[in-house]
């Protein structure tokens, strides 16, 4: 099946974790979820990234994001790798379930196959993929790394802010945006409708071009 990418409704999985079973779309509920796959367990950027996952999970809650790992052993080989993840990252407790993928049929599904590497014995292993999903189940951003590199949390962070305000206003987020910063107003927008949208008022920047088109208000 073609890659999943944005926009795209994430299949409805089965899977056992360490959490017991879940069903995808259920676990997603009416919310936002992050679901992010590491090439292997006992690995040393993956029990890095796992640990720094759960020490930012009550800033995921506070958004209302639920979190779930997949990787691709089983259960209880990473039932036993949290004790590494936890001793590695002390204070952090991994809460959130991961996903067992021993057969690779669930990364193939969610478009998070490394196309570079392999285990020892020649089998497909996960990239460093982590998708965003809305509360409607469909991917609102991806993140794509190979195997070698790892993710940095406050850009993930940073990404679900932008995409909450996002859905919540006809906003976009310029580059380098943090939460606090303005906001870019939507083209769709009207001046006349910006007013009333955002009483607050906005800043119009002036350009050559005189299209009055960069707007950047608060919310």
């Amino acid at each position: 099946m073609p890659g999943l990418t944005i926009g795209d409704t994430v299949p409805n999985l089965e899977a056992e974790s360490t959490r017991g079973k879940i069903k995808l779309h259920e676990f997603v509920g009416d919310g936002w979820t992050i679901l992010f796959s590491h090439p292997a367990d006992f690995t040393p950027v993956c029990t890095t990234e796992l640990g720094k996952m759960a020490a930012y999970a009550e800033e995921f809650k506070k958004r209302g994001v639920k979190l779930v790992g997949l990787s691709c052993d089983d259960v209880a080989s990473h039932l036993e790798w949290l004790k590494d993840i936890e001793a590695y990252t002390p204070g952090c407790k991994v809460e959130y379930p991961i996903l067992a993928d021993p057969k690779r049929e669930l990364i193939k599904e969610l478009n998070m196959v490394d196309p570079d590497e392999k285990d020892p014995e020649g089998n497909p292993i996960p990239s460093r993929a982590l998708h965003i999903i809305g509360p409607d189940k469909k991917i609102k951003l991806s993140f794509l790394y190979p195997a070698s590199t790892g993710r940095n949390m406050d850009e993930v962070l940073r990404a679900v802010d932008s995409l909450q305000k996002a859905a919540r206003h006809k906003v976009a987020t310029p580059a380098n945006w943090k939460a606090g910063d303005p906001v870019a107003i939507s083209p769709s927008v009207s001046d006349e409708e910006a007013k009333k949208m955002f009483p607050q008022g906005f800043e119009t920047a002036d350009l050559p071009s005189k299209k009055g088109y960069l707007r950047f208000t608060k919310v």
